[in-house]
């Protein structure tokens, strides 16, 4: 078990003309499932292919064509389940939601509204600062998506393209625990960190594999307190729902727009309508779609065409058995056996590959020190050039070398940064380049006496001042290193002009 403690981040709150108000923000979190076929066709869910070329008989809504369920689908929602500490339903329904729009050729989407295969779980949400918030999950639901109209192809004609009607979804629902657009965007992070860890959604908010619909609401301060004593809903504003955001950027203004346009509404005498909004980014806005639609309005009823879903207990314990080491667990390991920072074991666990790199190069070797190279040189240098970690020029075995290298004093910091520009360029092996190019760090005291006691003779006015003001000893440190091109060892210099010009 985890031993985090944090403190809770404190609301936004925004300035009124009348009144202080907060932020109440709940997510309906839509992540495609990780598989290569759709939730009840084998059509491929390939991203990029043509229009229309993945599209199985029972996507397309032919008659007579029924869905036969994606076992692995299912297995991946567990898994995610699983992931969210949350309750896994042993017994679980489709429903079908009923409403008619071009890009759904069955007139209604499978769904399941009333019993759902994931209960309640929960996400922590670290905000970076010392706080976090333990965001409560409702429910994970398994549905198909819809395809894609597109409307921007011909000045008088739209196209619909059914590539991505049938994939699988998760629906992932938030209780109203995020008070703010900062907290928002975080939560949306760390869903998506932990899915990655799982594999059971690949997180490309570009592709549209993960997008959120987000509720905002506010309240007086004070109600949302009164909300969490009682569970009554009334203690808190009407929500509207900004659909589809697939960016994190967006999400934040989005929620901030809205929240500020409902309490302009509010103080000037008028009543919030409980409907479902559109952020447009460029005007800054969000602006109406529909009327909030209520369960009854899509007319739902159990699926005729599908019976409902037992699973087993064993499987899903073999299935938990199984799942790999999480983000916050894997944190807290890296803070224990490395040594880390929380900051830096929280930069170096952001991603499955970040952290597998950090702890391939760290393992046997100075956690903290390889933390730096990594962290500081390597990602650095990555994010420069717009590269993954994957497309790292440098292996963990590359950099673990030049690790050892500083770490049994063949070479300085500063040879170090010169030996990975060179590892990183052209590749290599570290110890054999350091050999080769004659780069090892001069450590022999007499070499670095000889080269100081010459400085210390050709400069008597300059020894003087040092005498004087010991801070501009560093200097003669400068021209020692100069001298010998970088290579003498820093800690001997340093030590030897404290030596001649201490008395």
């Amino acid at each position: 078990m985890l031993d985090l403690t944090y403190e809770l981040p404190k609301p936004k709150v925004i300035a009124g003309a009348k009144h202080d108000w907060e932020l109440v923000i709940g997510m309906e979190v839509h992540a495609q499932v990780s598989s290569k076929s759709k939730l009840f066709s084998g059509a491929s869910t390939k991203f990029g292919a043509e229009p229309n070329s993945n599209v199985a008989f029972v996507d397309a809504a032919m008659p007579g064509m029924l869905p036969v369920i994606n076992e692995y689908c299912i297995e991946q929602a567990v898994r995610t389940g699983l992931g969210l500490k949350a309750d896994i339903n042993l017994w679980s329904a489709f429903d079908r939601k009923n409403y008619f729009y071009p890009d759904l050729p069955q007139g209604y989407q499978i769904s399941q509204l009333y019993h759902p295969i994931v209960g309640e779980g929960e996400v922590l949400v670290e905000l970076g600062d010392g706080t976090a918030r333990n965001v409560r999950v409702e429910r994970i639901h398994m549905e198909q998506d819809a395809g894609k109209s597109i409307h921007d192809m011909d000045p008088n004609m739209s196209f619909v393209d059914l590539n991505r009607t049938g994939v699988c979804l998760m629906e992932i629902v938030s209780r109203p625990d995020i008070r703010g657009p900062e907290e928002a965007a975080a939560y949306i992070a760390k869903l998506r960190q932990i899915m990655q860890y799982l594999g059971t959604c690949d997180g490309n908010m570009q592709n549209g594999n993960l997008r959120a619909d987000v509720n905002v609401s506010v309240c007086l301060p004070g109600q949302y307190e009164k909300y969490q004593e009682t569970q009554d809903f009334d203690h808190l504003g009407t929500r509207c729902e900004i659909k589809n955001m697939n960016s994190m950027r967006f999400i934040q203004q989005a929620i901030e727009v809205e929240a500020r346009r409902q309490i302009a509404i509010i103080e000037a005498g008028g009543k919030i309508d409980q409907e479902t909004r559109l952020y447009d980014p460029d005007k800054g806005e969000t602006r109406s779609m529909r009327s909030k639609e209520e369960a009854h309005d899509y007319r739902y009823f159990p699926d005729p065409d599908l019976l409902p879903l037992e699973i087993e207990q064993a499987w899903v314990d073999d299935i938990a058995a199984n799942l790999p080491e999480l983000p916050d667990e894997k944190k807290a390991r890296f803070i224990k056996d490395f040594g880390l920072s929380d900051y830096d074991a929280s930069v170096l666990t952001a991603e499955v590959e970040a952290a597998a790199y950090f702890e391939e190069t760290a393992n046997g070797r100075n956690g903290k020190l390889a933390a730096n190279w990594v962290i500081n040189e390597l990602f650095g240098r990555l994010k420069k050039e717009d590269h993954a970690i994957s497309d790292s020029p440098v292996s963990p075995a590359q950099l673990g070398g030049i690790i050892d290298l500083i770490s049994s004093d063949a070479i300085s910091g500063k040879i170090a940064k010169d030996l990975f520009e060179i590892v990183y360029t052209e590749g290599g092996d570290p110890a054999q380049i350091v050999e080769e190019r004659g780069m090892k760090q001069v450590t022999d005291t007499g070499a670095i006496e000889t080269a100081l006691d010459e400085i210390i003779a050709a400069n008597p006015a300059q020894v003087e001042k040092a005498k004087v003001n010991p801070k501009l000893a560093g200097w003669f440190v400068g021209q020692v290193m100069k001298a010998t091109g970088g290579k003498a060892n820093p800690a001997a210099v340093n030590k030897l002009v404290a030596q001649k010009l201490g008395g």
